[in-house]
């Protein structure tokens, strides 16, 4: 009986390899734009969008660069204790990695990166899971915005539908979402119909170190007391 080549045994070394040679480059990366900005800040995200997110570096790859990746390999770039890290003082912002965030090195002033973050916002559609920020209820009635071919689509989301002489018609209220509550994969295909954008790309200063300075921003200090210490 032949061997199965699903049962072939696959060395994993060169993998292995690859990734550790990335988490290096990384580090070394970091470390070495430590050396080339003036201030580093790091900043936590929401509804991450990387299409807009490659916008942003671009925009400011002049003056400034961008790392995400592993919080523990960019807290080994920076150093987590006053004992190894690679610029004074710079391990109190290492600290402050945790959940969704990265690193901003830059050489633009303290209130120009303020500006910038502050009014950073990107609409996109909600993927599913994400909660709903209102209610879309749909009202009985004829929804001429859709062509009579999507009527068995809308009826496999389940929405209550009919054709009527052509023109698709709801034979009673729909609530696509109720606000707070995690969008299902069906009311995420019907509010990227409706053109219904809820998920908001944010970005949020955490905190901001240069050499001699470190300040934790309130916004970040209040949500995460613990974070401060």
């Amino acid at each position: 009986m032949p061997k199965s080549k699903r049962n072939k045994a696959v060395t994993l070394s060169k993998t292995q390899r690859k990734g550790r040679e990335h988490k290096e480059s990384i580090v070394s990366a970091v470390r070495q734009a430590s050396e080339d900005y003036i201030s580093m800040y790091v900043f936590s995200f929401e509804n991450m969008r990387n299409s807009k997110f490659k916008e942003l570096r671009d925009e400011l790859k002049g003056s400034s660069r961008f790392f995400l990746g592993s919080n523990k390999v960019l807290q080994i770039a920076l150093g987590r204790t006053p004992a190894d890290e690679v610029k004074e003082g710079i391990h109190k912002a290492s600290v402050m990695l945790h959940g969704d965030c990265g690193l901003f090195f830059t050489n633009l002033s303290k209130e120009e990166v303020v500006r910038i973050f502050e009014t950073f916002e990107e609409y996109d559609f909600a993927r599913t899971g994400t909660p709903a920020t209102e209610t879309v209820e749909l009202k009985e009635g004829p929804l001429e915005q859709f062509t009579h071919e999507m009527e068995p689509f809308l009826r496999k989301q389940g929405m209550p539908v009919r054709l009527n002489k052509g023109v698709i018609e709801l034979v009673a209220d729909h609530v696509v979402c109720h606000e707070g509550e995690p969008i299902s994969p069906e009311a995420s295909r019907i509010l990227r119909l409706l053109g219904v954008q809820m998920a908001a790309f944010h970005l949020y200063l955490i905190c901001r170190w240069c050499p001699g300075e470190f300040e934790i921003y309130k916004n970040h200090s209040a949500e995460n007391p613990s974070n401060g210490s």
